[in-house]
């Protein structure tokens, strides 16, 4: 057996005229500093100058530890004391989930903080970026992120929701604010934009350099269940009717709570609402059929808005002053199907016509949170600057 994959090792041919060799595996640089989103006082899991990310974990008695992270699994290796160690590949700049996988159970890495996403509480790490300057912690004026619960007369439910409101909220008891209803994606929650996405850090460096105007942020939780009989090959995705619960709830329930327990400016003018990947799906469907509520739009890695769209949803275009759409540069290049067209050419035919449209990507992203974090960092200037 082994004298026959030798031979065809040596014999795996020609191509295009040269011969196929085996690529050695790639040298590490062994740089590696622990997280910056590290449990307190732990030194796994680490990243190097490279992106990749190396994890450790003390199990003896387990006979094989993968670490899965960017939809790959890596072997770990085990010493004498039990203890498995191993990298990944290269990540993007940014926030990344991930997990291992211990003898066929997937489970949080016991090093890290917790994250919401991909319908789990899990571990996270952050690969340095370049550009983490504008989401980072510095000595500026902060804004809080309040924990906020309510009772949902729609749901007939107790919800949640976090509400971002800018420096100097609670000195001038007199002052107004507009209002960003902020949206997570699919598997994650209300949590997902403040700890995930940097949005009230993002924010209070933004106001505290002039770039924007203090605004209150409410982040929901948009989280939907398909009902009815299940999904049929070739019926359209998603079903009709599926963001009709969230609108519900954010116009109902939502909406008038905020308005109510805070110092809003509740009128069309002052209110936008964005979100990323399915929370952009849902700002698509919410903000078409209620221009009358929503001034302003963001729609990140979320699909797009057509000239048709616009056509067909009376008073959009009259009434909406920024539509603002943005992708990962990997996206683009790799773009999903039923999204609905190509979406910078929707972007610019709606400019053509007449609409304040924005069209920004993200370079050497793709689907991730550093796309959306670029994102909100470029939208929030454009808000409420009438």
């Amino acid at each position: 057996m082994m004298r026959t994959t030798m031979l065809r090792i040596l014999l795996t041919v020609l191509i295009t005229g040269g011969l196929c060799q085996v690529q050695p595996r790639a040298q590490v640089v062994e740089d590696f500093k622990p997280s910056t989103v590290n449990q307190g006082g732990k030194l796994y899991p680490q990243v190097n100058s490279e992106g990749r990310v190396r994890v450790q974990i003390l199990a003896p008695e387990a006979k094989w530890v993968q670490l899965d992270i960017g939809a790959v699994k890596y072997d770990l290796v085990k010493d004498e004391n039990g203890l498995w160690t191993g990298e990944s590949a290269p990540q993007d700049e940014g926030f990344h989930y991930y997990q291992l996988n211990i003898d066929g159970a997937s489970v949080p890495d016991p090093g890290s903080l917790y994250f919401y996403g991909a319908g789990r509480w899990g571990s996270g790490i952050e690969v340095p970026a370049h550009d983490e300057e504008f989401y980072a912690l510095k000595n500026v004026p902060h804004g809080q992120v309040r924990e906020h619960h309510y009772y949902s007369e729609t749901n007939s439910t107790h919800r949640r929701c976090f509400v971002y409101t800018p420096p100097g909220y609670d000195q001038d008891l007199n002052k107004r604010y507009p209002v960003l209803y902020l949206q997570h994606g699919g598997g994650e929650n209300e949590t997902g934009w403040s700890a995930q996405g940097k949005a009230g850090l993002i924010m209070d460096n933004l106001i505290a350099e002039g770039k924007a105007k203090p605004f209150i942020i409410v982040m929901d939780n948009g989280t939907w269940a398909m009902s009815g009989p299940r999904r049929t090959e070739g019926a359209p995705w998603p079903p009709a009717g599926w963001a009709d619960g969230f609108m519900n709830t954010l116009l109902n329930d939502i909406i008038p709570m905020i308005d109510s327990n805070y110092r809003t400016l509740a009128d069309q003018p002052n209110r936008a609402m964005a979100g990323l990947s399915m929370g952009g799906m849902q700002t698509r469907v919410i903000t078409l059929a209620h221009p009358d509520v929503f001034s302003h739009v963001g729609m990140f890695s979320g699909g797009s808005i057509s000239l048709e769209d616009v056509e067909n949803a009376p008073g959009f275009k009259e009434k909406v002053k920024l539509l603002f759409i943005s992708y990962g540069s990997s996206e683009l290049e790799n773009r999903r199907q039923g999204f609905g067209g190509d979406p910078k050419e929707n972007t610019e035919k709606l400019k053509a016509h007449g609409m304040n449209t924005h069209f920004y990507v993200s370079p050497k992203t793709a689907h991730e949170w550093l796309s959306w974090r670029r994102s909100l960092y470029q939208f929030a200037p454009l808000l409420f600057n009438n």
